[in-house]
């Protein structure tokens, strides 16, 4: 059986197992969105080859995806007051008919 980690937040305790522990690869997510949902694929996407893979799918509300925005714009700020700016090299273009279309 795998090993479980146990993190602590105030109020919250949380396990993550072994195998969701090591993460996935992406280099490209796609976001869609409905009235109630915000649907963001994570997709491995390799140089030189058209094809990629959705590695992951989250689906949240307008509320957790908000929130969501919000912690990761934090956790830039913080980084890159500690390693310089981050650059983006590479503008790829992103498939726009890719995902769910429809409302939830």
């Amino acid at each position: 059986m795998a090993e479980e980690q146990k993190k602590e937040t105030p109020g919250v305790n949380i396990e993550i197992d072994e195998k969701i522990a090591e993460g996935i690869y992406s280099n490209l997510a796609i976001i869609n969105h409905s009235t109630s949902e915000f649907v963001v694929d994570f997709i491995n996407i390799m140089p030189g080859n058209p094809k990629g893979k959705v590695k992951s799918r989250i689906i949240l509300t307008p509320q957790h995806a908000k929130r969501l925005v919000q912690a990761m714009s934090d956790n830039i700020r913080k980084f890159e007051k500690e390693n310089g700016e981050i650059k983006d090299h590479e503008k790829q273009p992103i498939p726009m008919n890719f995902g769910p279309t429809g409302q939830a």
